[in-house]
């Protein structure tokens, strides 16, 4: 049903007609004239949507109607739920229309506006999630909050056709009270916001964090705490450079255990390759089965330094599965990275990824088949059972109970063997199931979340010698600054259908900055390390909390909402400002730039209270601490040679997380201008040379590599 009706929607757009797709002949809203997809997802709604912005605002002045805001994003089961259900319906479409202002946002457009409104939720509720559903005055001042409605009463869930006469009679009648509401909601979106310098970060909370996961660690299937489980990569990145640090064993043995049970399970795609946004159950088994770009960046950044601490092939061949679906699907021509694919296709959620016994025996004949069916653990009566009825269906989400080596051995044939035979296999499978109705891709390019992929390719990259995957990188990273920065060199938040526009959040410069600093380590281009300066500066301009330190999510020329807000919580991604102040805090080590580390220290002073109070949430800050305990930096000295060559890239594949790499070409000048303490250092007898520094202190230059090596693991 989504897929058709999304058609429909752009084949209306694209002809000025209408249509719907419940088959009933609707007029095309507002929404219409929008790029984001999840927009245009509901542009033939009965509802007069509005998309957010001053029209719809002096509208509701002008009637005196509070507005009925829905935020969500385009490939949201639930949301799309609550579309059928309700946006769809023209009994709810005309209580909207007649006592509503109605506005559609997309979250992943306009994080600012969802992050105060989901705020807002989580405080009246005690919960949240998408869709999310506020009601608030012409102002912007919210007095009701909840998540997914149904038309009708569901248990004790209100429906939308209960929920909206209550409101429009409170607001009728009882204006003083929501007023009242309205007061108490400002008053605590000041205090949230509000924050002060703190005191300095004392070590003794990386093992805090440590003894966090440990509690909630499950032993026998990875990942920490109950179902639903997330994959949350930046928590085991984070546990990565603790056991580096610490040599803790324990830490290591967690992440292993997460990302072997994570591969192995229905999470992964193990046909089309790449990760679904999280698991229904605790075994990893039953995903949720949209696909994020964040979620493949940051878990190929989780799985690399895995395979670069113990060598382990399995994490390197994950790591490239999820480059092959990267670069294979959610890549555009231009080289941007498009945003998500969605769980739903012709109506139902996961039907695009699931499998019959039957259909595979078809596809590779009895005896491959029955051999597939046993690995992947598929049967007849199925593991994946009707969301409603919760009654079998016959059909498999393919998953691994043993790892390809373990099962290889019990069947007395090599491993190379048996993943030979199972890439073919997958790649019969992967042809039939191309012939499927594909769920919507969202296409829509994000400059941060591109950050994201950009970084972790460039660290692919690295940790699996494969220089292609720093081209796409690049190809990506020229494509944002070319095509997604306004002519003052300041950034914009989306572009889709050749159109870039929106005013950029903190988050889309932290990650981008991150992006171009992972790439100039792969490739050692100083254009990307200019980028990355000019870009802090706007980032620093533009976000700076002057009072207290850290960053706004908005910049200060953005439109101004109830608060301005800071976020230092790492959720389904790390925070703007979590990663703030890992950037900083190497551009420093590069650039010579004290007060970068200045407003790195601040950061995290800043919000002390916050990682004192729950350290396991903000575990990316953490980590970009972490770096500053024991920070190095090593600048090559050398030219184009062979010999530099392998100089560099021996440095380079060494896992160090507390280290910078700076390259200086002596055939150019350009790096003296971006880190001009290194304008003295030069080749010892022509040779290349390495200067290992720590906290800007060196040792004495050596073209010894063993002896540099050496020196940065001292």
């Amino acid at each position: 049903m989504q897929y058709v009706k999304t058609i429909c929607v752009i084949l209306c757009i694209a002809t000025f007609s209408s249509c719907s797709g419940k088959g009933t002949e609707n007029k095309l809203n507002r929404l219409a004239n929008e790029l984001s997809p999840y927009l245009l997802q509901h542009a033939d709604n009965p509802v007069d949507w509005f998309p957010w912005g001053k029209e719809a605002f002096a509208k509701a002045h002008a009637e005196d109607k509070p507005i009925f805001l829905s935020i969500g994003y385009s490939t949201c089961h639930w949301c799309h739920v609550m579309e059928h259900e309700s946006f769809e319906d023209d009994s709810v479409a005309k209580l909207l229309n007649d006592w509503f202002i109605s506005i559609k946002v997309d979250r992943e457009e306009l994080p600012e506006i969802d992050h105060v409104y989901m705020s807002v939720c989580q405080a009246m509720t005690g919960s949240g999630g998408w869709p999310l559903t506020i009601i608030m005055t012409p102002d912007k001042e919210p007095f009701f909050a909840g998540t997914y409605f149904p038309k009708n009463r569901r248990g004790n869930r209100p429906g939308m056709l209960q929920l909206l006469p209550m409101i429009h009679d409170s607001w009728t009648n009882k204006r003083a009270d929501i007023l009242k509401s309205v007061a108490q909601v400002k008053s605590y979106l000041i205090r949230s916001n509000t924050r002060e310098l703190g005191d300095e970060i004392n070590e003794t909370i990386l093992e805090t964090a440590y003894d966090d996961f440990v509690k909630r660690f499950d032993k026998k299937m990875g990942g920490f705490g109950r179902a639903p489980k997330f994959p949350s990569p930046h928590n085991l990145i984070y546990l990565l450079r603790y056991y580096y640090n610490t040599k803790n064993q324990n830490a290591l043995l967690m992440v292993e255990s997460t990302l072997k049970n994570m591969r192995l399970g229905g999470i992964f795609d193990h046909v089309g390759f790449g990760f679904h946004r999280y698991s229904t159950d605790k075994k990893w088994l039953v995903p949720h089965f949209e696909k994020m770009l964040y979620d493949q960046a940051m878990l190929a950044m989780a799985y690399s330094e895995a395979y670069q601490i113990t060598k382990n092939e399995f994490y390197a061949r994950t790591t490239r599965e999820i480059f092959t679906y990267v670069l294979r699907d959610m890549t555009s021509p231009s080289g941007g990275f498009y945003s998500a694919e969605d769980a739903d296709s012709e109506g139902e959620e996961g039907k695009f990824y699931v499998w019959t016994n039957k259909e595979i025996i078809d596809i590779l004949g009895k005896e491959d088949g029955v051999t597939y069916n046993t690995i992947f653990n598929v049967n007849t009566n199925g593991n994946f059972h009707d969301e409603v009825s919760g009654r079998e269906t016959g059909n498999n989400i393919l998953h691994l109970q043993k790892r390809i080596n373990t099962i290889a051995e019990n069947m007395d044939i090599t491993p190379e063997t048996l993943h030979e035979t199972i890439e073919e296999w997958r790649q019969k499978l992967f042809a039939v199931r191309e012939k499927r109705i594909h769920p919507l891709k969202d296409d829509k390019i994000l400059t941060d979340w591109n950050g994201l992929m950009i970084a972790a390719l460039a660290k692919g990259s690295i940790a699996l010698d494969e220089p292609s995957y720093a081209q796409a990188a690049q190809k990506a990273a020229d494509f944002i600054l070319s095509k997604l920065k306004t002519d003052g060199g300041r950034l914009l938040k989306r572009h889709r259908n050749g159109e870039s526009s929106l005013d950029a959040h903190l988050d889309d410069y932290a990650f981008m900055i991150w992006g171009l600093l992972e790439l100039y380590e792969a490739n050692f281009n100083t254009a990307n390390l200019a980028a990355a300066i000019e870009l802090t500066e706007i980032m620093v301009e533009d976000f700076w909390n002057d009072e207290a330190g850290g960053f706004y999510l908005g910049a200060d020329h953005a439109e101004k909402l109830i608060v301005r807000s800071m976020t230092s919580y790492d959720g389904a991604i790390p925070s703007g400002n979590s990663v703030a102040v890992g950037v900083l805090n190497r551009l420093a080590r590069i650039t010579g730039n004290m007060d970068l580390l200045d407003k790195a220290d601040k950061t995290l002073r800043t919000f002390e209270k916050d990682l004192n109070r729950i350290p396991s949430s903000h575990t990316h800050m953490l980590t970009g601490y972490m770096f500053g305990l024991d920070a190095k930096e090593v600048v090559v000295v050398g030219d184009h040679s062979t010999e530099t060559q392998i100089f560099l890239q021996s440095i380079s594949h060494s896992y160090n997380p507390n280290r910078v790499i700076i390259f200086k070409d002596i055939n150019k000048t350009n790096l003296s201008k971006l880190a001009p303490w290194t304008e003295t250092q030069t080749m010892l007898e022509n040779k290349p040379t390495a200067y290992v520094c720590k906290n800007f202190a060196c040792n004495q230059p050596t073209n010894n590599l063993k002896l540099a090596l050496k020196q940065l693991e001292e």
